[in-house]
């Protein structure tokens, strides 16, 4: 019997936490896909070490791991306070002074880094402070001054996020911060770039159009964080390779009750318009302190799964908690657990998915065949890993091996849920016909252990090995006791 191996990704965020000897090689062995460099925090050089030794800690292990840079975009954020964290009391009032000379702050004002909040808000509008836990009501603005009353008290501290209850703020995607961090994410390398705070399909292609000129060529991954793009979600997904549901701001510009439902409106809108999609933010929370999550957590993590995301995401858990390794442990057997729960039952149809090119007809043909035959595996020969891409968006419980001579296409493919991204170089061989590559292809899964005699195994290529784009066969083969794919006479 062959073991099933988790389907769903982890992405697991870098930090101080990891940088403790040996914590990264534990924290790769634990289960994670692709790690993420957060440029909100550290230094250029803090990044680059970290993209090297994940980079070579993976590669010891004989782990194909991804990188995502992600932009800290336009967060506005209010200044420092004078004598540290103050209280505010709910009823007091409170002023936001927008000046660029603005004094430290005290617990009856405090400065804001954007300067042109008092033209994007009016009085009765709610302001958010730290991801919600203070709450301030605009009663008042008099040129640089927002006075305003606060509705829910607590502790602030320097430098604490600020948003607007139902979103509507003009500020731009792409921070100079983040201009100059998209140059760094070429020299990364990075797989993927997550942009964040995306309010339309423009700020992703403006985010591509300079990455290319930095020399990079990554993913682009849209955080959907505002209010905005839940309604330009559509456009900002064709837009993108890959969405992230990015939970924190956006639970807190719409409102914690929405968040669910919005969750699995985009992850299904990712799926349907071919997307990879990330589930982020406070997964495992808990477990920045404690060894072992919440049933909360657990059942967050797993419902995510269920709703058909392709990874979960760890931020302070694993970047700096007291056990990322343990952390990333948790969420894997967690996943696990739902994909076990939780089998796929798709509705295999052009109704729930685009189907626009001849390689997304092949990856439908061959999801339907696995739907309806006992197939132990689907293996895709592919250049770019567009193939894998198009059959992973088909929820299916069978395996995905992705086999491709590029290095770039398999740290991509790592985010893919049920893709298991290989090694294998068809260019080595170019005596061989196409049919004699797809032998070796099938033998090469058998010797690994990843088939057995007996199993029934779909193949898609194309009529040109080693040429990217050119999916258009499916093959439904038996694998001998020697590895060999044969065709089957009958399917009985």
């Amino acid at each position: 019997m062959i073991a099933k191996t988790r389907r769903t990704r982890i992405v697991a965020t870098l930090g101080p936490a990891t940088d403790a000897p040996g914590v990264l090689e534990r924290t790769l062995r634990a289960g994670v896909d692709v790690i993420r460099l957060n440029l909100s925090h550290g230094k250029p050089e803090d990044h680059l070490r970290r993209a090297h030794d994940a980079y070579v800690t993976a590669t010891a292990l004989g782990r194909e791991v991804g990188v995502l840079a992600d932009l800290q975009g336009p967060k506005i954020r209010i200044e420092t306070f004078a004598n540290g964290p103050v209280q505010l009391e709910a009823g007091a009032d409170f002023t936001l002074d927008c000046s660029a000379d603005a004094a430290p702050g005290d617990a009856t004002r405090v400065g804001v880094s954007y300067r042109g909040l008092p033209v994007d808000v009016k009085p009765a509008d709610h302001l958010l402070l730290d991801d919600g836990l203070v709450e301030l009501e605009v009663m008042s603005i008099a040129d640089t001054q927002i006075h305003c009353k606060v509705t829910i008290g607590g502790k602030l501290s320097d430098r604490k996020g600020l948003n607007r209850r139902g979103g509507g703020l003009s500020l731009d995607a792409l921070s100079d911060k983040d201009r100059a961090d998209i140059k760094l994410a070429a020299q990364l390398k990075a797989d993927f770039l997550a942009v964040s705070f995306v309010r339309s399909a423009a700020d992703i292609e403006e985010a591509r159009k300079l990455l290319h000129e930095a020399g990079g060529d990554a993913w682009l991954v849209a955080k959907i964080e505002r209010a905005e793009a839940i309604d330009r979600l559509e456009e900002i997904i064709d837009a993108s390779d890959a969405v992230m549901v990015a939970r924190g701001d956006l639970g807190v510009e719409i409102g914690d009750a929405e968040l669910p439902g919005l969750q699995k409106k985009i992850i299904r809108e990712a799926l349907v318009r071919n997307r990879a999609v990330i589930t982020a933010t406070q997964m495992l929370q808990s477990m920045v302190e404690s060894p072992i999550p919440t049933r909360a957590e657990v059942l967050d993590v797993a419902n995510a799964v269920i709703d058909g995301t392709d990874a979960v995401m760890l931020s302070a858990e694993s970047a700096a908690g007291k056990h990322p390794d343990v952390a990333v442990a948790a969420m894997s057997r967690i996943c696990l657990g739902a994909e076990r729960q939780f089998e796929p039952a798709e509705d295999i149809s052009t109704h729930t998915h685009r189907l626009d090119r001849t390689d997304q007809a092949i990856a439908m043909a061959a999801m339907f065949l696995a739907t309806q035959l006992p197939v132990r595996a689907i293996v895709a020969l592919t250049e770019s890993g567009t193939t894998a891409q198009w059959l992973s968006r088909y929820r299916s419980a069978v395996p995905i091996y992705a086999l491709t001579p590029s290095a770039e296409a398999r740290r991509r493919m790592v985010l893919l849920r049920d893709v298991k991204p290989m090694p294998f170089d068809i260019r080595a061989t170019p005596t061989l016909g196409v049919r004699q590559v797809v032998r070796e292809a099938v033998r090469q899964l058998f010797q690994r252990g990843d088939l057995a005699e007996g199993d029934r195994v779909l193949v898609t290529h194309g009529d040109h090995t080693g040429r990217g784009g050119g999916t258009n066969t499916l093959k439904l083969l038996s694998v001998g006791a020697d590895g060999i794919a044969e065709s089957l006479r009958d399917l009985g």
